[in-house]
């Protein structure tokens, strides 16, 4: 059975640029990794909980910031290790250099027997839409460029 994950993908416009929030993981396996390693912020629902609701409390709960709507609906997409992503994009703003996540426990380092607390994501950033191609898990960029075409669609086009 498909474990699934529900996130947002909050968005700005800066100098007419679509830009994107995207959220670096916490912990000892992903800290010399850039390229492929980011993510949208997201997690995975508890039993019976509504996705939106999910992606609402699991972006609260890594950036520290309550995302407010409209919500716009993206198609979920797989990711290679098989989960389904429900996502929706959303229009807000930050410092992400104030942004606070929770944290999670691990035996670190590993065989040691000894528990290190790390912080779900360790940083986020804005970046435009190019740079967040490379940036993002291979699988969700599918969720950037729907998003992009959307924006596209929805902006008033010059005479």
């Amino acid at each position: 059975m498909p474990r699934f994950s529900a996130g947002l993908l909050m968005y700005r416009v800066n100098n007419n640029t679509i830009e994107v929030l995207l959220a670096h993981p916490g912990g000892p396996f992903f800290q010399k990794k850039d390229d492929g390693a980011w993510s949208i912020p997201k997690g995975e629902p508890e039993p019976g909980e509504d996705l939106l609701a999910a992606a609402q409390r699991e972006f609260e709960e890594e950036t520290g910031l309550k995302p407010v709507g409209p919500w716009i609906p993206l198609k979920p997409i797989q990711q290679k290790g098989g989960k389904i992503v429900h996502a929706w994009g959303f229009q807000g703003d930050c410092d992400p250099s104030t942004l606070t996540s929770n944290t999670f426990t691990m035996e670190w380092p590993p065989k040691s027997g000894r528990q290190r607390e790390f912080p779900e994501i360790d940083r986020a950033e804005f970046f435009d839409l190019d740079r967040a191609r490379k940036k993002i898990k291979a699988g969700q960029e599918a969720l950037i460029e729907e998003l992009a075409l959307m924006l596209r669609e929805r902006s008033p086009k010059p005479p």
